[in-house]
């Protein structure tokens, strides 16, 4: 709809009014880029993994804003030692369109595990993990829905934007409701 407009204005001004073309292209875009997840706001459970960090204060936070917020948590268990928890960080950075829908649709939570803190009995109430990072998708009620190898969102050495798209589609609060 805001391209249609976009090209209706520009077909009457174009020739007459150059000036405010371009002044409404750049307040569209402005705008549009404002709807960005911004980093800094998310809460800290949502960007580091921190040893030192409750990992039942930092759930029931989550689950708070998740129920606020109408998302499912995605609990994210590795640690600042891991080679694939980095690799996948460094793909959503990489990969915004990816990294933005992870935060529309979810509240992400990282739970740290490490030889000086494995958290373990916070890990007790989760199933098995296969690996790091390993994911679990609960909803906003605290139900566990699923425990992911994140190897199936890899495709060969590198996880696959297709992939991860798939998967927050399938598991977002929407899907997962009932």
């Amino acid at each position: 709809m805001y391209l249609a407009n976009i090209k209706f204005i520009m077909s009457l001004f174009m020739k007459r009014f150059p000036i405010i073309i371009a002044v409404l292209m750049t307040s569209f875009f402005i705008s549009m880029s404002a709807h960005a997840i911004n980093a800094e706001e998310l809460p800290k459970y949502s960007k580091v993994y921190d040893e030192k960090s409750d990992p039942f204060k930092d759930a029931g936070a989550a689950i708070n804003l998740a129920k606020a917020t109408n998302r499912n948590i995605l609990i994210e268990i590795g640690g600042n030692w891991c080679g694939w928890c980095k690799k996948m960080d460094e793909f959503l950075l990489k990969n915004p369109d990816v990294y933005k829908k992870l935060h529309d649709e979810f509240v992400l939570l990282k739970i740290s595990v490490s030889d000086t803190n494995e958290n373990e009995a916070f890990m007790k109430s989760l199933p098995p993990v296969l690996g790091y990072p390993h994911m679990y998708v609960s909803t906003s009620s605290g139900k566990m829905v699923l425990s992911k190898d994140t190897a199936e969102l890899l495709e060969g050495e590198q996880y696959s934007k297709e992939q991860w798209l798939a998967f927050l589609n399938k598991w977002q609060a929407s899907a997962t409701k009932g």
